[in-house]
């Protein structure tokens, strides 16, 4: 007897259907009485124990007969405990237990435990946009991955806690019909959630340049990098970044939690992304864990950070490998990983905020505190981000020790709500130039040299003020370019439609800081 269920397999951010064939007949091997086959992987294998003592403490009889098992297309290679789910119904279905016999308006995925219950399983949103794709009406699948498949238009979701919920449904679905609600949420709902931040820029004291250059940041999604002594506020004003940014657009939304998704990080309550991610990996990471890596590739921090913020702490800290590998997806916006038996690519359009101390003792510069590195050692230290790395990164700034009257100064400072305001307008004015243009980018920091000379042209004065900063302080092409994006954000956020002296010399002097520490 031959029965078909339907499921689906996760590659990279997206899924493909995948065919769970049951057959079954008298003839028992002396071997095994149940085998998979489709290049399933060792999670798969092991799968056929959990599916029989789930079969059997549901209160199913399980005959001696051999069970084989294929998943189609059989040149894919299928991995995780996903399968455990179609696997147990298309052999309930082939032994005559299920009404339904045609289940291929169904999409059935879940891991199963020994008593029957469904557990969830990663990648959950890719595999509702693939049954929509595909056109399979139906997705039976844990409750704890509801949320986040319900967001999903164009499928009806039944979350399903046991192997008997999920038999009663289908037998249902052969009697006229399934009487069970699906699932729903309302996407725009669930992203206007949650739309607070616990960090707010009113609580820190001083460094208004610093406030400034993260406003440009934000403004033009722009890669940003602080130096500064130990204390002097760098990651707190990192960590606030995020409560300044435009809200995510649903598309937006929906892109980063496939990501998320993948990856195993999705908060299961939430079912969607509401903000924008801020990743801070720690300096011990490898460069398979920044990127993405594995036999079957997974996305990294990079991917994890799209649409939002990458943090690194500590940046001389980080192995130059792994820093090296950065310069790819900076520039492209996306990683491609190539392995023997694949190649996936996953988006990384993240902003980089970095954090560094000047010197090994952090004191070089400090009026405060006497710096005891040597010249050769502060060299070595700063040599550790390479000049082509400097070069992707658009401002940078120093962050200087807050002195005391500042620091318990009672002056109330701006609050991330007033400052995301402009970050919005500038946003706004962005959007409405480059759709008027026709242009796929959004954000000033996205732009190609065709668009920079398009939309960055320049006054005489402010031409020959660029002109003289490149020759003397030896600018490359790469950082003329990112100068004048800098300069559209700043003029963006003053209302000007053109690009004057102050903000091409605003854009200058945040490409200082590395001619006065890596001269």
């Amino acid at each position: 007897m031959l029965f078909t269920a339907r499921s689906a397999a996760v590659y990279g951010i997206d899924a493909s259907i995948i065919d769970v064939e049951v057959d079954f007949s008298k003839f028992v091997s002396e071997k095994d009485t149940f085998s998979t086959v489709g290049l399933p992987d060792a999670a798969v294998r092991e799968s056929r124990d959990r599916v029989r003592a789930a079969i059997r403490n549901s209160g199913f009889d399980l005959p001696s007969t051999h069970i084989t098992i294929n998943l189609a297309p059989a040149d894919i290679k299928k991995e995780g405990s996903g399968f455990d789910l179609p696997m147990a119904v298309g052999i309930l279905g082939a032994y005559g237990a299920l009404e339904l016999r045609d289940l291929s308006d169904f999409l059935l995925i879940g891991e199963l435990g020994l008593d029957g219950a469904l557990r969830s399983v990663p990648g959950m949103l890719p595999v509702a946009v693939a049954a929509r794709e595909r056109g399979i009406k139906n997705l039976i699948i844990p409750k704890a991955n509801a949320r986040e498949a319900a967001v999903v238009d164009g499928v009806s979701v039944y979350p399903v806690a046991t192997l008997l919920e999920v038999r009663d449904l289908l037998n249902q679905a052969g009697n006229g019909g399934i009487h069970v609600p699906a699932f729903r949420v309302e996407p725009t709902q669930v992203l206007n959630e949650l739309q607070h931040f616990a960090l707010d820029f009113a609580d820190v004291r001083g460094q208004l340049a610093a406030k400034r250059a993260l406003e440009v940041a934000a403004a033009g999604g722009h890669n940003i990098l602080m130096i500064g002594p130990p204390g002097s506020g760098k990651t707190m004003l990192a960590r606030r970044l995020p409560s300044i940014l435009a809200p995510l657009t649903f598309d937006e939304a929906l892109e980063t939690t496939k990501i998320h998704s993948v990856a195993g990080v999705l908060d299961a309550e939430a079912g969607l992304v509401t903000q924008r991610p801020f990743r801070a990996p720690h300096h011990t990471i490898s460069d398979a864990g920044l990127i993405g890596g594995g036999v079957i590739p997974r996305p990294g921090e990079v991917s994890l950070a799209h649409n939002g913020v990458l943090f690194l702490d500590e940046l001389p800290e980080f192995p130059r490998n792994v820093l090296e590998v950065m310069r790819q997806p900076l520039e492209d916006r996306h990683v491609t990983i190539a392995r023997a038996s694949m190649s996936l690519t996953f988006p990384a359009a993240f902003t980089l905020a970095a954090a560094m101390n000047p010197c090994p003792c952090g004191y070089f510069n400090d009026r405060s505190r006497e710096c005891h590195c040597t010249p050769p050692l502060i060299q070595r230290y700063v040599a550790k981000i390479s000049g082509p790395l400097l070069d992707r990164i658009d401002i940078h700034i120093e962050i200087p020790a807050v002195p005391y009257k500042e620091l318990r100064g009672a002056a109330a400072t701006e609050t991330s709500t007033t400052i995301r305001t402009r970050v919005l307008a500038a946003r706004e004015i962005q959007r409405q130039r480059f759709a008027a243009a026709k242009e796929k980018v959004f954000s000033n920091a996205q732009m190609s040299t065709r668009q920079i000379r398009t939309f960055c042209e320049l006054s005489p004065d402010a031409e020959k003020l660029l002109e003289r900063a490149m020759q003397q302080q030896g600018l490359t092409a790469r950082a003329h370019d990112r100068i004048l994006k800098v300069a559209r954000t700043i003029a963006d956020l003053a209302g000007e439609t053109n690009i004057a002296v102050p903000h091409i010399a605003e854009a200058i002097q945040y490409r200082t800081l590395d001619r006065s520490y890596w001269a």
